[in-house]
C-alpha cells in the first residue's frame, strides 16, 4: 500500500513538472510578443528583450491607434464576430433540436447528408460564384453565411440534446406544451454548457476570419483584423498610414507585436469566463449519443 502511494505521488510530481514545462512552452511566445510590443526599439535591435519589456514604452500602441485603418479593421471584425456568433448559434441550436428527436421522420437521411458535407463541399470557385451572384461582395454577410453552421458543432449540439432525459419531453407533452415551447422552456436552458461551447468555437472562427475576407472583401476600409495583421507583418511601410508620422522609437518588430496583441487579446479575455461551460459542453456533447 505504501509503495502504491509512493508510485502515485511520484507520478503526480512528474506529471506536474511536465505540465509546468508545457505551460511555459505555450506561454513564452505570448509573453515575448507582449514584451516586444512594450519595449524600446534600441532594446529590441540589441536583442535584450527575452521575457519582460525593456525600457518600457507604449509608443507602438500610440502609433497603432493613430492609424484609422487598424481601428476600422478592429471594429469591423467585432461586428462580424457578434453578428456571426448570434446567427450561427440560432441556426445551429434550432437545427440540432429536431434532429436529436428520434420521432422525426427522415432524420437519419438528413444526418447522413449533413455528415457528407464534412468530407465534400462545393469548392472555392462555386462558392465564390454564389457569393458574387447574391451581391454579397464587401458585405460582412459574405463572411458569415458560407460558414453559418459548422457540421462538427452541430453534431456536438445534437448529441447533447440526445443526452438529456427523454422523460422531460414526455412530461412537457403531458402538460400540453408544443414542440417549440418544450424546446424553448425546457431543453434550451439545460443546454447552456453546450451553447457556451459553441460560442467559444464560433467566436474564435469569426474573429480569425482571413481567407474568406481575402476572397470576398475588396473594400480596403472593410478588411478584417487578421488581413490587416497580415499586411502589417508582410508590408510594414505600406500597411500603415504614412501621414501618421514616423517615430524613431518604433520599428517593425514592436509594431508587429502590438498588432498581434490587439488581434489575440479579446479572445484571451473571453475564454476564461466560459472555460467551465466549455469543458463540460465538449465532454457531454461528444460522449453522449
Amino acid at each position: 500500500m505504501n509503495s502504491h502511494r509512493k508510485n502515485a505521488k511520484g507520478f503526480d510530481i512528474i506529471n506536474a513538472v511536465l505540465m509546468v514545462i508545457l505551460s511555459a512552452m505555450f506561454l513564452y511566445p505570448v509573453i515575448y510578443i507582449i514584451s516586444l510590443s512594450f519595449s524600446d526599439s534600441s532594446a529590441i535591435i540589441e536583442g535584450r528583450v527575452l521575457l519582460f519589456p525593456v525600457e518600457f514604452t507604449t509608443a507602438a500602441y500610440e502609433r497603432l491607434f493613430q492609424d484609422s485603418s487598424i481601428i476600422n479593421s478592429f471594429f469591423f471584425t467585432v461586428r462580424i464576430t457578434v453578428f456571426g456568433v448570434l446567427s450561427s448559434l440560432i441556426a445551429t441550436v434550432i437545427a440540432a433540436y429536431p434532429l436529436s428527436r428520434s420521432h422525426l421522420r427522415g432524420s437519419g437521411v438528413i444526418m447522413r447528408l449533413i455528415v457528407f458535407t464534412m468530407y465534400f463541399n462545393g469548392g472555392i470557385i462555386p462558392t465564390y460564384m454564389v457569393i458574387r451572384n447574391l451581391g454579397l461582395f464587401n458585405s460582412m454577410w459574405s463572411l458569415i453565411l458560407p460558414n453559418l453552421v459548422d457540421t462538427f458543432l452541430l453534431i456536438i449540439m445534437i448529441n447533447y440534446f440526445r443526452g438529456l432525459p427523454v422523460e422531460l419531453e414526455e412530461a412537457a407533452r403531458a402538460d400540453g406544451c408544443s414542440n417549440f415551447k418544450t424546446f424553448y422552456r425546457i431543453f434550451l436552458p439545460l443546454a447552456k454548457p453546450a451553447v457556451a461551447t459553441l460560442t467559444v468555437f464560433y467566436s474564435v472562427a469569426y474573429w480569425n476570419t482571413f481567407f474568406n475576407a481575402l476572397l470576398y472583401i475588396q473594400d480596403q476600409t472593410r478588411l478584417t483584423l487578421q488581413v490587416k495583421l497580415y499586411q502589417v507583418l508582410s508590408m510594414f511601410s505600406d500597411a500603415l498610414d504614412p501621414a501618421a508620422g514616423v517615430d524613431a522609437s518604433i520599428i517593425p518588430e514592436n509594431l508587429k507585436g502590438a498588432t498581434v496583441v490587439l488581434a489575440v487579446l479579446p479572445i484571451i479575455c473571453v475564454y476564461p469566463f466560459m472555460q467551465r461551460y466549455f469543458v463540460k459542453g465538449v465532454t457531454v456533447g461528444a460522449v453522449k449519443g
